[in-house]
This record gives structure tokens, C-alpha cells and sequence, in this order.
């Protein structure tokens, strides 16, 4: 760290455990280092005062070296390092020079005050920063460090967790931490995923599940099957990204840093002017330096370069606990100006798990079913989830079909044993196949709200199933307190028909102009282009089938994305769990930032302009200048920290 009042956040991103601890050691050693200098510093401090105001003695002088050894000397190496490495004239090196001008005139006391209290005001602040870096760091401290692996044979060792690989089984025991990502392969139980998700209430994991590195088992005996390495895990991947976000710098943060380094060198410059001003105007030497030394405390802008930082590293902290990464504070700040936000339907403001509620076959039932699910085998989509879960209840076996491919927007296509084409799909996919779909067998279906799947071979239709799916139990509320939070205008975009669309999207409160359906994914990419043009628009989706649309708006959402390595790197923010009240809570973080980083802002100059007013026309000590200008930046760094009790988690609400 080149200076108390830049903030250097870690570019290098955290993969692994061992980088980790050595981080959080490193940072551990630096701050009992600073504390040990500030204590003697502090001890300097007492003797010279004692020595000045009570019992004068041999102990003043020896107190007066110890503080400015003690005091001077980090803050002087910070200067030179800031100065040498990176060219930069830093607010350490104000300091500096002011306590050394302090004593050059006879007032080595004033600049051992000077030293003093910014000793302690660096101590402090550097432990306040480190509480926002920390809160990622805690979570590291819950992963596992020993599993117990299962062999082939039965037999169970312990193994270190980072000797884990994709394939490995592992017994989890009630109250043991999951060691890696995997799905539960044996056994049914409750795992506590809030270091995860920031949920608060134990999800019921059965079979196939997903489990997540360092959440909980509570209740029951597991077997888990690891689907990747520790140091590929959803954990260490949040890690990653908040490292990333804490590295990138916000618009406001590249301005208050612009801002500071300009504004030292001004600074510096000044108090050289106003040096020579006052030698012009007849002031003595001594009186004439001294008040230089006052202007460049009082016009130091340490608080005004940590105003954006202190409240940045706060928030994203405060929002990686409860389940919502930013990448980056630009993600942040602008999510805070966002008056659009455009929704897919299916797997975000719906549950995603879709169930068939009806189906018409033209073939035999049984055949119909095989070639659907066969189709379906392979795809991604909640639609196709469903399907497969009904033929399994049906105890449906899959006809063999060779080269699926995937249309987005459309379906399925594949080729049976025959080499025929066959495919599923929407009406734009029966279209394309020259299907013709208006027959009175199937006309009942397209009268209803449901979503249908089409099914032929070549041109001729064999059936086609509906499905349904229901919103989420959260997405009412989310959607109200967007509302009343002041989002301008919600939109939802969907693939379905046009009536699926409106059943879901009235059920929610959309307007009927505001839901958009039979879209293809490049038809939502320019509807976000067109509702861009209005203002900032956020697209919240699944993070996998909505990339493009991600990409295109201001701020791309991805929802339930725990696990998903593409829906991380789709998104500027990425919600964890399911839960779309975290939207609405984020938004609300994003514009309670806004909100510190202007009082920040608007506090640090107006004391700044107060420190520089009285120095210049009302005699200010310096003294009283140090303590305005240290005490002004203290309070804006406690200011930022009030965002880390952001109330993220709905546990919490208030």
C-alpha cells in the first residue's frame, strides 16, 4: 500500500486455499508490524508531552526521536516507495514534509502531534479497509481441510481436501462441511448453504442434487460424488471474482484517484507559493514555514481519495455474504442508476421446474414418448428436464437417435435409426421443418396458455405434449419492491407464445406492453438495444440461455447461478441462490453506495475547504489542522463501513 488514503486493492486473483492463507498471513504480519510502530509512537508522544507540560527532563528529547523514528519512518519509506515505483506524489509525503518543516522552525512537539495522530489514523484505517477483504477471507476459513474419501472397496480414509478429484467419492457425516462440488450420490438430508447462497433456511438435498464446498450437513449421512477440485470450486470461483471486483476500479473511485494524485502535486506546489507569498509580505522564516506546513496538512486530500473506496469494498463484501457477486464497482454504481429492467420468463421469474399437463400423439403413445424423451435426452432446457421426468415415470425408454442439435429459440433435431430427421420444438421450429400444425387434433393445444413442444419426422407432425410452470414464490414481491423502490419500467421477455406469456406475466403485475413473447435470442438483444435508449437497462436471466442479452445491457443478472461456471462469466452480477428478493436488495445496496460515497464526497471537500479557509485568513495551529484532517478522514472510512451490515440476506430485512 503506497499510501494510507489510496486503497491498492489484490490483482491477482485467489484460487486456492495455500494463496489464500498466505495472504490473509501476510496481511495479519502487516498490521501487528503498524500496531507495534503506532504503540511506540504513541509511547514517543506521552514522554514528550510529560516532558513539555509536566516534568521537563531528558526524557522530552528522547520521546521527540522516538516519534518521529517511529511515526516518520514508515510514513517517509511509503513516500519514497510511491515516489520511486510508481512515480506518485502520495499524501505520506505531505506528511512528511510538514512534520519536518514543524521542526526545522522550533516546533518539533506540533510535528511529533502531526506524526502521532497520523499513525494512528493509518492503524485504523488500514484495519477498518481490512475488514471489508476479510469478510471474503472468512469464508475460506470454513472450507474443509481433510475429507473422507470412499474407495471402490467400502473402505473410508481421511485425505487432505485439496488431494480431491472429479469421480472421488466422499462420506459426509452430520455437522461436517461438504470438502468439494458434487451431488449427492446416497442418501437424503438438509444442508445449510448460506456461505453460498446467503440463504438462511437448510435446503433438502436428495440424490443428484448439487452440494457446494464448505456448506453444511446437518442431519443426516451422505455419500457425494466430487464433480471437480478444490481449487476449481464455486467457492474458490467467488473468491476469484470478488478479488477481481475489489481490483477493478469503480468510475467514482478512478475519479477520487485522478483526483488525489493531481491534487497532491497542486498541494505541494501551494504551499511553496504561499511560502514565498508570506516571505514577500515581510513574514519571519520561521512563521512563514510554519504556515506552509499548516496549509499542507489542511489541504491534504487523503479523505477525499478513501471516501469511494472505504464505501466500494464495503458493499461488495457486504453483498458477496448474502449471496450476490458484483464484478467490479463499476457493476455496482451502475446498477444504482438502472430505470429498466428486462426478465426471461423461464428459470427467473419462474421456477423453471416445468411439469407435462397434457399430451396428443398421432402414433402409437408408447413410440410418441420414446422419440420426445430420446430428443430431450441431452438438452439443457427446464422444458426438456420435465419431459425426461415424465417418461421416467413412465417407465419410457429412449429411442436411440444420432447428431442432436440444438436450435436456440427453436428445439431439438436429431436423426432416428432410419436416418430421418426428427425434432421438437416450437411453432417456429415446425415451421422451418414444413410442418403443418393446425389440425384439429392438436387446435384444442394452441388455445391453451401453456407452453407446447411440437414433435414430428420430417414434415409430418406426430404430437406434441404442453407444460407449465409456475412463477416464483418470490418474484411477486421482488418485482413490488422494484416498484416501490423506483425502477421506471419491468419488462418481460420470453421464447413462449404469446398467451404463456401473459398468463405468468399478469400473475406478476406486468403490464401487457411490457411482455414480450415468441422471441428469439437475437430479437431480446435488440429489444434490450431499443430499451437502452430510454436509459440504463439491466437484463436479469439464467446466465446460459440469455448470454447475448447479458452482454448487451448496462448490467447483465444472473440468477441462481451457484455452480455454474458460465453463468459467473456471463454476468456483471450474479445472484446465487434463486431467491429474486436478492435483486431487489442488491439494487438497493447499489443505491445506498451512491448515496455514501456523495455524503463521502461532499463531507471530505467541504472540510477540506474549511481546513484550507482557516489556515489561510484565522492563524489555524497545526494541531487542530492535523486533527481536522485525520479526524475527517476517519469518519469517512466509518461512514463507507456502515455498508457492511447491509441486510442482504431476507433473514435480515428490515
Amino acid at each position: 500500500m503506497s499510501g494510507y488514503c489510496t486503497i491498492h486493492p489484490p490483482t491477482t486473483a485467489i484460487s486456492g486455499a495455500v494463496r489464500t492463507e498466505t495472504l490473509s498471513s501476510n496481511h495479519s504480519h502487516s498490521h501487528n508490524h503498524e500496531t507495534a510502530l503506532t504503540v511506540l509512537t504513541i509511547a514517543g508522544m506521552a514522554l514528550a508531552t510529560v516532558a513539555a507540560f509536566v516534568n521537563p527532563g531528558p526524557w522530552g528529547p528522547v520521546g521527540l526521536v522516538l516519534v518521529y523514528l517511529a511515526g516518520g519512518l514508515p510514513a517517509a519509506r511509503r513516500a519514497l516507495t510511491a515516489l520511486w515505483r510508481e512515480h506518485v506524489l502520495d499524501i505520506d509525503l505531505l506528511m512528511v514534509i510538514a512534520a519536518l518543516a514543524a521542526a526545522g522552525v522550533g516546533a518539533p512537539l506540533e510535528g511529533a502531534v502531526l506524526l502521532t495522530l497520523f499513525s494512528i489514523s493509518h492503524t485504523l484505517e488500514d484495519r477498518a479497509m481490512t475488514r471489508a477483504r476479510h469478510a471474503l477471507e472468512a469464508l475460506m476459513a470454513l472450507r474443509p481441510d481433510t475429507a473422507l474419501r470412499q474407495a471402490p472397496d467400502g473402505s473410508v480414509t481421511e485425505v487432505p481436501s485439496a488431494d480431491l478429484g472429479a469421480g472421488d467419492v466422499v462420506v459426509l457425516r452430520p455437522g461436517a462441511r461438504v470438502p468439494a462440488d458434487g451431488a449427492v450420490l446416497e442418501g437424503d438430508g438438509t444442508l445449510d448453504e448460506a456461505t453460498i447462497t446467503g440463504e438462511s433456511m437448510p435446503v433438502l438435498k436428495r440424490p443428484g442434487d448439487k452440494v457446494f464446498e464448505a456448506t453444511v450437513n446437518l442431519n443426516a449421512v451422505l455419500r457425494v460424488t466430487v464433480s471437480r477440485p478444490v481449487i476449481e470450486s464455486t467457492v474458490a470461483r467467488m473468491i476469484e471474482l470478488v478479488t477481481e471486483a475489489q481490483a477493478a476500479r469503480a468510475p467514482s473511485e478512478r475519479f477520487s484517484e485522478w483526483f488525489g494524485q493531481r491534487y497532491t502535486v497542486a498541494v505541494l506546489a501551494g504551499a511553496v507559493l504561499a511560502f514565498g507569498l508570506f516571505l514577500w509580505l515581510g513574514w519571519e522564516l520561521q512563521a512563514a514555514l510554519y504556515r506552509a506546513a499548516v496549509l499542507l496538512v489542511a489541504a491534504s486530500p487523503c479523505a477525499v481519495v478513501i471516501s469511494v473506496p472505504a464505501a466500494i469494498l464495503s458493499a461488495l463484501a457486504a453483498a458477496a455474504r448474502g449471496g450476490v457477486l458484483f464484478k467490479g464497482g463499476t457493476a455496482l454504481e451502475t446498477l444504482a442508476e438502472v430505470e429498466t429492467f428486462a426478465f426471461d420468463k423461464t428459470g427467473t421469474l419462474t421456477t423453471g421446474k416445468v411439469e407435462v399437463t397434457g399430451m396428443v400423439s398421432l402414433i402409437p403413445e408408447e413410440t410418441f414418448l420414446a422419440l420426445l424423451v430420446g430428443l430431450e435426452a441431452q438438452a439443457e432446457h427446464p422444458l426438456a428436464e420435465a419431459i425426461r421426468r415424465h417418461g421416467a415415470a413412465r417407465g419410457t425408454v429412449p429411442a436411440p437417435l444420432t447428431g442432436l442439435v440444438t436450435t436456440p429459440g427453436e428445439g431439438i433435431r436429431g436423426r432416428d435409426a432410419d436416418g430421418v430427421e426428427v425434432w421438437a420444438g416450437n411453432p417456429r421450429l415446425a415451421t422451418r421443418m414444413g410442418a403443418q400444425i393446425e389440425t384439429p387434433a392438436l387446435r384444442t393445444l394452441a388455445e391453451t396458455a401453456e407452453t407446447i413442444v411440437y414433435v414430428g419426422r420430417g414434415d409430418q407432425v406426430l404430437g406434441a405434449v404442453t407444460v407449465a410452470d409456475r412463477p416464483r414464490a418470490t418474484s411477486a414481491d421482488a418485482l413490488a419492491a422494484l416498484r416501490a423502490d423506483g425502477v421506471a419500467r419491468l419488462v418481460m421477455m420470453t421464447g413462449d407464445r404469446r398467451p404463456v406469456g401473459l398468463r405468468i406475466g399478469a400473475g406478476l403485475g406486468f403490464a401487457p406492453q411490457n411482455i414480450h413473447a415468441d422471441l428469439l435470442p437475437e430479437d431480446k438483444v435488440a429489444l434490450v438495444g431499443d430499451l437502452a435508449q430510454a436509459g440504463r437497462v439491466a437484463f436479469v436471466g439464467d446466465g446460459v440461455n440469455d448470454a447475448a442479452a447479458l452482454a448487451r445491457s448496462d448490467v447483465g443478472i444472473a440468477m441462481g447461478v451457484a455452480g455454474s461456471e458460465v453463468a459467473l462469466q456471463a454476468a456483471d452480477v450474479a445472484l446465487m441462490s434463486d431467491d429474486m428478493e436478492r435483486l431487489a436488495a442488491a439494487r438497493r445496496l447499489a443505491r445506498r453506495t451512491r448515496l455514501v460515497i456523495r455524503q463521502n464526497l461532499g463531507f471530505a471537500l467541504a472540510a477540506m475547504v474549511v481546513l484550507v479557509a482557516s489556515g489561510l485568513f484565522l492563524s489555524l495551529p497545526l494541531p487542530l489542522a492535523v486533527l481536522g484532517h485525520e479526524g475527517g478522514t476517519v469518519l469517512v472510512v466509518l461512514n463507507g463501513l456502515r455498508l457492511l451490515a447491509d441486510p442482504i440476506r431476507r433473514d435480515r430485512k428490515t
